[in-house]
C-alpha cells in the first residue's frame, strides 16, 4: 500500500477549520477507473475539505496527481485486489480525522449535506451511522438506499414486486422525500460515521468485495446496541453505476453477495428457500424483458440469478473483484 502525504497535515489534517463545518471531516472515496467522477464531485466541494482517495486501478487514471491540485487531499494505492470494503476501511484506518464519510465517486454531495449527516452522529452517541437518500439521475430517489434484514416474507415481496405496492414490506427502501422511516441498515454511497465507532465495530467486513457490505455493518451495529439513521430530507444526486465496472458482471456479483450474506446468518433451508425465491422472481423479469424485447434489462435480470444461485461471480467478474476491490 502506497500512501501519498504522510504527514498529518498532508495527511488531510488541516491547520484551519473548513468553513461550513462544525466537526473534524474527511471524506473516503474509493475508486476505480473513476478520476472523471471524483473531480466533478470534488468540483462542488470546497478545496480545504480534507478527502482520501483510495485508489484501486493503480493510478491507470491519474488520481495521484490529486494531492497537487487539492493539498488537502491523501491518495493511497491500494495495491489492487482489496476489495471495496478493504479499501474503504483503509482510508478510515489511516485517517487522522473524528470523522469520516464513505461516498461513492458518482455521488454529487454538497459540504451542507456533509455537515448535516456528521452533525447527526456528533449529537447522538447511539448513532452508528447517518446516510443520505441516493436519488438517480432523473431526479427519483432510488431503490436500496437502505432496507431491512432479508427474511422469507421480505424476498417474496420484493420479487413479486409488491414493494412497489407495500413499501416497507421489502428488502429494499425507497422512501419519499421527508418521510420518516426507520431501516435496518443504510447505503454507504454517502454515509457519516465517527471513526472511533467504525474501528470498534469492526469496520467493513472484508468477506464482503462488493454490496451486502452496509447490510452487514447495519446488523453488527444493532448487535451492539447501536443504529443507523437514514436522512430522507438529505437528498444527494447520484449516478449509481458510474464507476466503469461492467454492468453484467456487478450485477452477477449482487446476487452472489447476498447469498453469501444470507449463509453468514441463516441455515442452510432458509438460504436455500430465500435465494429460490429471489432466483425465480428474477428469472420472470427476465422473462418479461425478453417479451419486450429489452434484451439488455433481460441480461442483467439474469446475470443476478445466477448469482444468487450459485453463490458465486463469473471468472470474468473475479477478475472485476480482483481489480475493483
Amino acid at each position: 500500500m502506497d500512501v501519498t502525504n504522510g504527514t498529518e497535515q498532508e495527511a488531510g489534517r488541516s491547520t484551519a477549520p473548513v468553513a461550513g463545518l462544525e466537526h473534524d471531516v474527511e471524506l473516503v472515496l474509493v475508486s476505480y477507473r473513476s478520476a472523471h467522477q471524483i473531480r466533478a464531485l470534488l468540483a462542488g466541494l470546497p478545496d480545504d475539505l480534507p478527502v482520501v482517495v483510495v485508489d484501486n486501478a493503480s493510478d491507470v487514471d491519474g488520481l495521484s496527481q490529486l494531492p497537487a491540485e487539492r493539498p488537502a487531499t491523501r491518495y493511497v494505492d491500494s495495491g489492487g485486489g482489496k476489495g471495496f470494503a478493504k479499501a474503504a476501511n483503509m482510508g478510515a484506518r489511516t485517517s487522522t480525522h473524528e470523522y469520516v464519510v464513505f461516498g461513492n465517486p458518482d455521488s454529487r454531495p454538497t459540504l451542507e449535506h456533509l455537515a448535516t449527516l456528521v452533525a447527526d452522529v456528533a449529537a447522538d452517541p447511539g448513532l452508528a451511522a447517518s446516510a443520505a437518500t441516493m436519488a438517480g439521475v432523473n431526479g427519483h430517489v432510488e431503490l436500496g438506499v437502505g432496507g431491512w434484514e432479508p427474511t422469507a416474507a421480505r424476498a417474496v415481496v420484493h420479487s413479486a414486486g409488491l414493494h412497489k405496492l407495500f413499501p416497507r414490506a421489502g428488502l429494499y427502501a425507497k422512501p419519499a422525500p421527508g418521510e420518516a422511516l426507520d431501516v435496518d441498515w443504510t447505503t454507504g454511497a454517502c454515509m457519516a460515521v465517527r471513526r472511533s465507532t467504525f474501528l470498534e465495530l469492526g469496520c467493513f467486513d472484508e468477506d464482503f468485495y462488493v454490496y451486502n457490505e452496509d447490510m452487514m455493518f447495519g446488523r453488527t451495529a444493532r448487535q451492539a446496541g447501536l443504529r443507523e439513521r437514514l436522512r430522507t430530507d438529505v437528498i444527494v444526486p447520484h449516478a449509481a453505476g458510474g464507476s466503469g465496472a461492467p454492468n453484467l458482471e456487478m450485477l452477477r456479483l449482487r446476487g452472489a453477495a447476498m447469498r453469501r450474506y444470507l449463509a453468514r446468518h441463516h441455515s442452510g433451508a432458509t438460504v436455500t428457500g430465500i435465494s429460490s425465491v429471489l432466483a425465480l422472481g428474477y428469472a420472470v423479469r427476465t422473462l418479461q424483458c425478453k417479451a419486450l424485447r429489452r434484451q439488455d434489462r433481460a441480461a442483467q435480470h439474469w446475470a443476478y440469478v445466477k448469482g444468487v444461485t450459485t453463490g458465486r461471480a463469473s471468472v470474468a467478474g473475479r477478475v472485476v473483484m480482483e481489480r475493483i476491490k
